[in-house]
């Protein structure tokens, strides 16, 4: 299982929002770029991007500061946020991000993301949130009518191979991870499955791993120091 530390980026920052909620916002710093090299110094081999900005406005609000991470640091990186078309999607291939996340577009515009996928193969994931069961959209503001695992059906049927898929209502709470949903989704679908959300002790790590899915994401508890980012390195590595 591979461990992706996460950064949040809204105005150039690294924040955290809790469930989603852009008034709840905690700043933990203001060089994205620093907060990378530290979890590669701790052992990461992967990184997981939000562009909060963009994903409210459809632009690429913090290119930059993704740019300076992909040159700073040797992390695999992936991003979501905001990212709805083809040209959006080729800025962050040339920049160096090595998997591009579609989210809200990936369920409202269908033909963008089979183009997206035919064109881009693997560097194409999908983000599928969850709220209740139903896929939540546009930085988790609304709820559709698609049941998750639906979304994962079609996912898989059109040759995405990658999904991360975060529990709403755990992000960052700090309860711990839904296991059963990535059990179900990982035993349901060949797609490879990152676990998002309320991952917060070691032993959520190890019990992810036992399940077999593909990731997990780490982020507020990395923050607080709730996880020491090596030993959760090593737990995925053992």
């Amino acid at each position: 299982m591979n461990i992706l530390p996460a950064i949040d980026l809204l105005g150039g920052c690294a924040v955290r929002l809790q469930k989603g909620d852009y008034n709840k916002v905690t700043v933990y710093s203001r060089e994205p770029a620093e907060v990378a090299r530290g979890f590669s110094q701790k052992g990461a081999k992967f990184l997981h991007i939000v562009d909060l900005d963009g994903a409210k406005s459809g632009k690429t609000d913090n290119y930059e500061t993704v740019r300076k991470i992909t040159e700073s640091t040797d992390l695999s990186v992936e991003i979501g946020g905001g990212i709805r078309d083809m040209d959006t999607v080729k800025k962050y291939v040339d920049a160096g991000v090595d998997r591009i996340i579609l989210g809200t577009a990936a369920l409202t515009d269908p033909e963008f993301l089979k183009e997206a996928v035919n064109t881009y193969k693997d560097k194409i994931a999908v983000g599928v949130d969850i709220k209740d069961g139903m896929v939540a959209i546009k930085g988790w503001t609304e709820v559709s009518e698609m049941r998750c695992k639906d979304f994962c059906e079609f996912l898989q049927s059109i040759g995405v191979k990658t999904v991360i898929c975060t529990d709403i209502s755990k992000d960052g709470m700090m309860s711990g991870t839904n296991l059963e949903l990535y059990r179900e989704l990982n035993r349901d679908f060949s797609i490879n499955i990152i676990a998002s959300g309320g991952v917060s002790t070691l032993d959520d790590i190890k019990a992810l791993k036992e399940i077999g899915v593909y990731g997990a994401i780490l982020g507020k508890a990395l923050y607080t120091g709730a996880i020491d980012l090596s030993e959760a390195v090593k737990i995925t590595e053992d």
